[in-house]
């Protein structure tokens, strides 16, 4: 199966997500953890914060 180049774009640009099941040291509980990173270059956010509302930029 081919991608085309639209879809390996889309692909590279998803974040990463690490999804890990432990078990506790006594036994007793299951522990899921998800991790997701998304990685966006500084002028992205740079711009999402210039059209933000003024009080959410502030938070």
């Amino acid at each position: 199966m081919e991608f085309s180049e639209k879809r390996l774009e889309q692909i590279k640009n998803m974040p990463i997500v690490e999804s890990k099941v432990l078990k506790s040291k006594d036994g007793k509980f299951v522990m899921h953890k998800t991790v997701i990173t998304d990685i966006k270059p500084v002028k992205y956010y740079e711009a999402v914060l210039e059209k933000a509302p003024e009080e959410l930029a502030e938070e």
